[in-house]
């Protein structure tokens, strides 16, 4: 969803309407190459590092 709505700035409606594939196809349009394979384990760190699912306390 961060992804989604944050990198792409993707509407709820338009986010959930869309397939898995044409996501990471967008995220690839976004990105670059870099999105082309799965995330390493470097990659998903800092994404949950810049967009955690709850709010820090």
């Amino acid at each position: 969803m961060a992804a989604g709505f944050g990198l792409l700035g993707l509407s709820p409606q338009t986010l959930w309407a869309m397939t898995p594939r044409e996501l990471a196809a967008a995220l690839r349009g976004k990105l670059g190459p870099r999105m082309s394979g799965p995330l390493s384990r470097s990659d998903l760190s800092d994404l949950l590092e810049r967009y955690p699912d709850r709010a820090r306390r």
